[in-house]
């Protein structure tokens, strides 16, 4: 038998909101209406790099794939 595992990703969650606030356009605008090029311009990738490829292969796959000219790892990604 297949081993059913369950990827945090597939795991439907309810958004908690405390309270909602306006947003001055001057100062951004809510996560859920920012393009996904300020997401790429200014975010962070959690990655949970396999065995095999180095730091630094890695960093240049998210280069090219995210098509940015710097990226770059904070520490070892050694696992």
């Amino acid at each position: 038998m297949g081993d059913k595992r369950i990827l945090p990703a597939d795991v439907k969650r309810e958004v908690l909101i405390k309270a909602e606030e306006p947003t001055n356009p001057e100062y951004g605008c809510p996560p859920n209406a920012r393009p996904i090029e300020k997401y790429i311009q200014l975010g962070v990738i959690n990655l949970d790099k396999p065995p095999g490829p180095t730091s630094h292969e890695v960093v240049a796959w998210v280069k090219r794939i995210l098509k940015v000219k710097k990226a770059g790892h904070g520490g070892t990604l050694e696992p």
